[in-house]
This record gives structure tokens, C-alpha cells and sequence, in this order.
């Protein structure tokens, strides 16, 4: 197949298309800054814009996005909140105006999203059914995205709304930061330690995206997340154990508060999102356990 991805050159995306071209499919990753094509032949890097009129190639299978301002890039400053925002919704509102013009639209549409929707909660599970959406920062972000995603399905093209949550990988992401503080030898509970994580290996992660690749009758919300959740002080014992590290100093949340502003909800706060409908169609996670999932990560 030929594949479309933008933020190919980002966390997820990079593994994505090693992943994906290791399947033989063909991946053209949208850039808008021109890189020569030193890759595989069958890794093309394409100038794009969003505010392009057309879309720069004649045809295309599958089109994935993942191209969005970081959410952990400083401060929520009222401006920084706009670039998160607007970053999503222009890109992806450019996307399916280009898309248009095909004389073939592509059958799939994959459009990177996030648990946030859901809000946070310490007592509730949040499933693909779970129909309301939280009232925060996040969850305004990714319903907003969620909305213009969806102007791809109007068009008749299969859409799938990726809802990642905590991706632990070793190159990126956030667990590179998580394990600085155990390998200082001060790692400990943040907060409470009993807000939830939905965390999954970066491997899970392009493997459920080309599971839903291939699973025609996937459609809508996908939660992207490992089948057991644990709390954020079960998260820290783990590293400790996998790193041979003393988990015992405590930070306070207000200390948080302090120094991240409204951005402190990444860590003090959570929700436990289960992958429901990859295992209702029978995905099987390599990840399944975080004590796996870490040491294949921190061990190797």
C-alpha cells in the first residue's frame, strides 16, 4: 500500500514508518521542510504545506496525521494553548481540503487524538463507548480535533480517531524524563500516586495502528493503551525494580502546581482508558504489563 504520514519525522511517526516499510508498504512522509531522499526507496520524503491547494501526490491508500504542537513544550500561556490548538486543527483541516481533490479519495483515514478526551478520574474506566467527554484542557483540544477529523468520514473515507495514551519509548516521549529522577537516585510518588496512568509501548502503538490498518471494520475512536493500567505510584516502584533504584522521595503536588502552571494535569491527574476495541477484534498486545513493557525498554 501506499501511505501518507504527517509528523512522520516525530516520535511516533519515525517507528511508524520503519514499521510500515518493513511490511513493504510504501511511505511518503509530509514535510515541510525538503529533506533529499537518502532513505529506502520506499521512504519518500514529499514537500507539503497545509495551506497548499492540492495535495502533492496523484493517489494514496492510506492517510495518517500525527502532526501537532507538543503539549509539553512550556507553559500553558494563553498563547501556547492556541499554538497546541491551532496547530492540530490547520493541519488536518488542510489535509481533507486537499484530499477533496483527488479524483480518488484514500480508503482510510487515521488521525492521531488522545485519552484526554475522556478527562481525568481516579473511579471511572473510559472505553471507546464512553460517549462524554472531560471539560479541561485536553479534552477541549482533542474534541475540537476529533470534529475537524471528521469532515474526512462526511467525504465517505473510513476514519479512525487514534486515541494515544502515555507512549513509553526509549528516543522520546515522556518516559525518558520519568526515568531521570531513579537514575539520580531520587525518584519517588508524585502527588498522590494514585492517579491513574494508561501508558503503551511504543511498539504496541504502530502495531495497533496497522492493526486498525487492516481491520476494515474499525472505525471512529481507538484507544491506543496497554490492557492493565497502574497507578502513578505503582509506575515509579516498576522503574525502581526494572532500574535497581530506591523509590522514596515524595514531591508534592503543589510544588507541581508551582512550577507547571495548569500543565501540571500531565502528571497529577489521569484516567484509566482500556483498549476495547482492539481486543474486541482480537489484537493481541507484545506489551501487556508495564514491568515487560520497561524492561524490554530499559534493558535493552
Amino acid at each position: 500500500m501506499e501511505i501518507a504520514i504527517s509528523g512522520g519525522t516525530g516520535f511516533i511517526g519515525k517507528a511508524l514508518t520503519l514499521y510500515l516499510t518493513s511490511k513493504g508498504h510504501t511511505v511518503y512522509i509530509l514535510t515541510r521542510q525538503l529533506r533529499e531522499n537518502h532513505s529506502p526507496a520506499n521512504i519518500q520524503y514529499i514537500k507539503w504545506n497545509a495551506n497548499a491547494a492540492e495535495f502533492p501526490l496523484p493517489s494514496v491508500d492510506i492517510v495518517i496525521n500525527l502532526a501537532g504542537e507538543s503539549i509539553n513544550n512550556g507553559r500553558w500561556t494563553k498563547k501556547q494553548k492556541e499554538t497546541i490548538i491551532n496547530s492540530r486543527l490547520n493541519t488536518t483541516r488542510g489535509l481533507i481540503k486537499q484530499l477533496q481533490t483527488l479524483r480518488q479519495y484514500p480508503n482510510t483515514f487515521i488521525n492521531a487524538s488522545a485519552i484526554g478526551y475522556y478527562g481525568t478520574s481516579e473511579t471511572v474506566t473510559f472505553t471507546e463507548d464512553h460517549s462524554k467527554q472531560g471539560n479541561d484542557f485536553l479534552a477541549t483540544t482533542v474534541q475540537l480535533w476529533e470534529e475537524e477529523a471528521s469532515k474526512a468520514a462526511d467525504l465517505g473515507i473510513r476514519t479512525i480517531y487514534t486515541r494515544f495514551g502515555i507512549v513509553l519509548g526509549k528516543d522520546g516521549g515522556a518516559l525518558p524524563k520519568m526515568l531521570l529522577p531513579y537514575q539520580l537516585l531520587i525518584g519517588g510518588t508524585i502527588g498522590s500516586g494514585n492517579q491513574l496512568l494508561s501508558w503503551v509501548h511504543l511498539e504496541d502503538v504502530v502495531r495497533m495502528i496497522d492493526f486498525v490498518i487492516h481491520t476494515k471494520e474499525i472505525s471512529g475512536a481507538f484507544n491506543i493503551t496497554a490492557p492493565h493500567p497502574v497507578t502513578m505510584q505503582e509506575f515509579g516502584r516498576t522503574i525502581a525494580t526494572v532500574l535497581h533504584r530506591p523509590h522514596w522521595l515524595s514531591v508534592p503536588a503543589i510544588a507541581l502546581k508551582t512550577l507547571l502552571g495548569e500543565m501540571s494535569i500531565l502528571i497529577l491527574q489521569g484516567q484509566r482508558a482500556l483498549p476495547q476495541k482492539a481486543i474486541q477484534h482480537g489484537y493481541t498486545h507484545s506489551y501487556a504489563t508495564l514491568e515487560h513493557a520497561l524492561q524490554n525498554i530499559v534493558l535493552h
